[in-house]
């Protein structure tokens, strides 16, 4: 479930309040995929799930201004569970982490991290890293989407 987005101080736009919020695209969607420009970002994030679940991933982890109560978000942020992910069917893209990764946004919208990779100066990886506010730096909260068994990546 997705919770109600709150206010936090310094912070220009609602995010989800603090933890770790289970959820399958179809919720996704339904929740913040509300005009043609999200619907877009939705309709990117999912073709990538389908090449990470393809590929043998099993979990990610949403967040960005995609997941927040900006009108028009830039994009999405990802960071992905390199467990049991099979490097030769990874989309090449997914590597891709030069010229603040173009190359991703490019293909689908967002941008994608290995979640255990380290993503400040202080040593957190973006797991730890997604769920702090990059405005007050205050705690908040991410989506984890389970790909194995969502039913948007089935083929019919």
């Amino acid at each position: 479930m997705i919770p109600e987005l709150i206010a936090i101080k310094d912070s220009p736009w609602p995010v989800l309040p603090i933890g770790i919020h289970k959820a399958d695209l179809a919720a996704i969607e339904n929740r913040f995929a509300s005009n043609k420009w999200r619907r877009d970002l939705f309709a990117g994030l999912v073709a990538a799930c389908k090449c990470l679940s393809q590929a043998g991933c099993r979990h990610l982890y949403l967040d960005g201004s995609f997941v927040t109560g900006k009108p028009q978000p830039g994009d999405y942020d990802v960071c992905w569970d390199l467990h049991g992910v099979d490097s030769r069917l990874l989309d090449p893209v997914f590597s891709d982490l030069n010229n603040h990764r173009v190359a991703q946004k490019t293909k689908y919208g967002g941008e994608f991290f290995p979640s255990r990779y380290k993503a400040d100066a202080v040593g957190r990886n973006f797991l730890e890293f997604f769920q702090l506010d990059r405005f007050s730096g205050e705690q908040k909260g991410i989506v984890l989407v389970s790909l194995a068994d969502d039913s948007m990546l089935q083929n019919p």
